[in-house]
């Protein structure tokens, strides 16, 4: 299962750096992530695979984890409405989206309140 861990850092050079030297030297890959800046600190998503590895890693480094939650990892097309025909599925099942990000790979991370009937919702079109 793809856990999303969510860390708050502070706004200067070298903490992106320091969150993924830690992860590579721990043998953690970073499958997807997202930052952007709050005006008072940075947040970082980072999704990883192995979420105690993940999360012993970045506690080790001084790094607090401000949330972790189970997401859901689909495959998009890459063509224009590729990512509303996924959404769409969702809406339909009455499924509120409260995190998305893509990885390197094309694929869309999704995170919802209610993570089992979000992956029911794409399961039913052969999505997840």
């Amino acid at each position: 299962m793809a856990i999303d861990l969510r860390v708050r850092l502070p706004n200067r050079p070298g903490t992106l750096l320091r969150v993924a030297d830690a992860l590579g030297r721990g043998g953690v890959n970073i499958e997807a992530a997202c930052g952007y800046d709050t005006g008072e600190a940075g947040v970082l998503h980072v999704l990883v695979v192995d979420a105690e590895r993940g999360r012993r890693t970045l506690l080790n480094a001084g790094v607090e984890i401000e949330a972790e939650r189970p997401v859901v990892v689909v495959d998009v097309q890459n063509r224009p409405g590729g990512g509303a025909a996924v959404l769409r599925l969702v809406a339909d099942a009455g499924v509120n989206i409260d995190l998305l990000y893509t990885a390197l790979d094309g694929r869309l991370v999704l995170g919802s309140d209610d993570p089992p009937r979000l992956r029911t919702a794409l399961a039913a079109a052969g999505k997840a």
